[in-house]
């Protein structure tokens, strides 16, 4: 030991063009680094802006503002004595890069452009930034006047390169440039650079946390050296939610790891390490030794500076925490590395989504339309959770959460007092029955409002139904009727939608005015409750009461759901959700027979919710289309035969062609599931199909006839199996079983 250092990784919560508050939060950050003894400061992707700008990219004001930042932070004296790099975007040339800057004591040190841009899931990056495609390159960038003023330079390296302190040497990449096949910090580290640090924008899906900890934790293991990995956190103005995580790896262990979710708008994860444990461990490793004699060099950028400590003794560096035997013999196999399960992470992320939402939103909580059924009950429990949070982060001091809160309710004096009370405050719910509703489902809503502590109501909207159809009826002079009674299947369905679509229209009647009632300032924002699998099959009425100004649960499968209200049940106690996870799906828009449920969802929709995900995820994730699906779907459904699963397939591509165009509505929601349908950031497809597919089901139909030519045995046992364990973040489509089509 000898040469310690002490750096900071920064998760930062900030917003799309909010540079008054972006700038207060890297300052809070950098502070708060240096109170911790650090001596270089990392922080996330695009951090002055925000990382969700999208079109203000093309907008020469979002330069000019990210450098008006960047100005007042080389002017700060917070930023003295502390090497730190920002992100922000800069134009070079007449094209726009995702960079980020270096800067040291009003100094800038290096404009690093972004080499590998994001194009899968939600990212669309070369919509607004170019590749740096020029390798170990640097170029002069001409700085801004009001830069030139406070730096006293004129132009500075802008390129691929790295920066040469006294004692070490720092590279860097950005987000996608460590998913990346061909990572850069490879040939760094065989350059000999020690520290590689990347400012990342990663957002939130279900079961994905282990993956940075694992690119993070191979990178160093098999280059050594230290990876700072700094990632946003929260809702930054769109459908995703950053979920932090900002970690310090050396030499594949995990120094020290921030949390995925929390309210935090700053949270700052500090490590010290010994930079001649990176020599030796790479100077262990021959062949690495051999190829980096041979490697080509970057360009260096030189700075006067010193990041390791003068004394030797009293800043020791910190033992790993991922439960691994460490140099005093230690073995800890219980990691302090926290990965939640999926139900934790569906009780928080939407729960952290929502709080940023409300209180970026100047409202004054929400409405919900709550059923009884599983859809809205989880809706209800994530606010629940959210206020959970709330209160926790309030009772350990986090003052912003507690301004923000004041704000919200309009009372500069208010303390919640507990979840429930504060769930009363935030949240009304809402049954609105009609002749078609059962007694069970209002109890059921009615039990669960009470115990969660949302502020209820329990309504009858037949009379606005009648009236609306009496409009019908004088100007038709006929009388549409249900299915039960005689009526055609365009009867039967316009007058469910009728009922979808009034509830609508009365949830935001009540969303405008319940604060007035309560004697409150504000409105509510309506939150929807579809599910992800319901979206992709159609199955909602277009602008009905899936039609929201936000739905927490719109990424997140039904099964999913099921399982968190369990979770949800054991943790909090909240025994309504017993009856409500037992009780069938229903719409509850048809007649009921004898006082009870006549409409089953699986029923309507010809399919079970569990063959629904699967075929969600061979449609997107593995880019199935019809014929694709069922070659997969027959050699692992193998209890169905192979004309059977043609029917399903079929049926599932013909709904999703039918009512494709309702996916371009959908109510923004927390994007959670990797086969979200959602047709305006993440699912891009036509939507005007010819649902017949005629050629496609051909093809079907001719791989059927094949099988049925051949002999059962050989059929059904010769065939190769395809996908034989289809693994999406856990579920295992092979355990799933296929169900009958009804």
């Amino acid at each position: 030991m000898g040469r310690t250092v002490t750096v900071a990784v920064c998760t930062l919560n900030q917003w799309a063009m909010d540079f008054d508050g972006n700038s207060r939060r890297i300052l809070q950050s950098i502070q708060e680094a240096k109170d911790a003894g650090a001596t270089y400061r990392s922080g996330p992707e695009l951090e002055i802006c925000g990382y969700s700008c999208e079109d203000h990219f093309y907008e020469s004001d979002t330069l000019l503002h990210s450098w008006e930042v960047l100005a007042n932070l080389l002017k700060s004296s917070i930023c003295e004595d502390i090497l730190i790099d920002v992100g922000m975007p800069v134009m070079h040339k007449n094209v726009t890069y995702n960079c980020r800057v270096a800067f040291f004591n009003k100094r800038i040190l290096l404009i690093r452009p972004k080499m590998q841009l994001c194009e899968d899931g939600n990212y669309r990056e070369s919509r607004w930034f170019s590749p740096w495609r020029k390798e170990r390159t640097v170029e002069d960038y001409w700085l801004p006047r009001m830069i030139s003023r406070i730096t006293d330079q004129v132009k500075v390296p802008f390129g691929d390169a790295v920066i040469a302190t006294r004692d070490t040497c720092i590279g860097f990449e950005i987000c996608e440039e460590l998913w990346h096949p061909a990572s850069n910090h490879i040939p760094m580290s065989l350059d000999g650079v020690e520290i590689i640090v990347n400012g990342s924008g990663s957002y939130f899906e279900l079961r994905k946390a282990y993956v940075t900890v694992d690119l993070v934790k191979s990178a160093t293991s098999k280059a050594g050296g230290c990876y700072m990995f700094s990632n946003l956190r929260g809702c930054d103005g769109g459908r995703i939610y950053f979920n932090g995580g900002s970690s310090i790896t050396f030499n594949g262990n995990i120094l020290n790891r921030g949390r995925q979710f929390a309210l935090e708008d700053v949270e700052v994860t500090v490590a010290t390490f010994d930079l001649e444990d990176i020599r030796t461990y790479r100077n262990n490793i021959r062949s690495r030794s051999h190829t980096a004699a041979a490697s080509q060099s970057y360009p260096r950028v030189a700075v006067d500076f010193e990041l390791t400590s003068q004394n030797l003794i009293s800043n020791p560096p910190d033992r790993p925490i991922d439960g691994i035997q460490d140099v005093y013999g230690d073995d800890d196999s219980q990691s302090s590395i926290k990965y939640h399960s999926p139900e934790e992470e569906i009780a928080m992320a939407p729960a952290c989504w929502l709080w940023d939402y409300l209180r970026r939103s100047c409202q004054g909580g929400f409405f919900l339309p709550l059923s009884g059924g599983v859809d809205s009950s989880s809706s209800a429990c994530i606010v629940y959770s959210m206020c959970e949070m709330i209160v926790e982060s309030i009772d350990k001091g986090d003052t912003q959460v507690l301004a923000d809160i004041r704000k919200i309710v309009g009372d500069c004096e208010y303390v919640p007092i507990d979840p429930k009370q504060l769930c009363n405050t935030l949240l009304v719910t809402c049954y609105m029955g009609t002749e078609n509703s059962s007694a069970d489902t209002k109890a059921r809503a009615a039990e669960l409002a009470s115990q969660i502590g949302s502020y209820h109501h329990s309504i009858v909207i037949d009379t606005a139904i009648s009236a609306i159809l009496g409009i019908f009826q004088q100007v038709t002079k006929m009388t549409p009727k249900f299915k039960v009674q005689g009526g055609s299947p365009r009867e039967n369905l316009a007058l469910q939608n009728v009922q979808a679509r009034l509830r609508m229209v009365i949830a935001y009647l009540f969303a405008q005015l319940m604060l007035w009632v309560r004697g409150r300032p504000g409105g509510l924002l309506v939150l929807g409750s579809g599910n992800v699998d319901e979206a992709l099959r159609g199955y909602l009425t277009k602008y009905d009461c899936s039609s929201a100004d936000i739905n927490p649960i719109g990424g997140i499968a039904k099964d999913d759901l099921k399982k968190f209200l369990h979770y949800f049940r054991e943790k909090y106690g909240i025994s309504a959700l017993d009856g409500i996870v037992k009780a069938p799906p229903t719409a509850e828009l048809e007649p009921l027979q004898a006082g009870q449920l006549a409409q089953l969802d699986e029923v309507d929709m010809g399919m079970t919710y569990k063959e629904l995900s699967i075929f969600g995820r061979l449609r997107k994730q593995y880019c199935s289309g019809p014929f694709t699906m069922f070659c997969r779907l027959v050699h692992i459904w193998k209890r169905c035969s192979p004309k059977e699963i043609a029917d399903k397939v079929k049926h599932f591509y013909r709904c999703y062609a039918i009512n494709r165009h309702k996916m371009t509505i959908l109510t923004p929601s927390c994007h959670a599931e990797t086969y979200s349908p959602d047709d305006n950031r993440f699912d891009h497809r036509p939507f005007l199909y010819n649902h017949s597919w005629k050629w496609q089901f051909a093809a079907i139909d001719e791989q059927v006839k094949q099988f049925s030519e051949e002999k059962p045995s050989r059929s059904r046992k010769a065939a190769p199996e395809v996908l034989p364990r289809l693994k999406f973040f856990g579920a295992e489509i092979n355990e799933m079983h296929p169900g009958v089509v009804v």
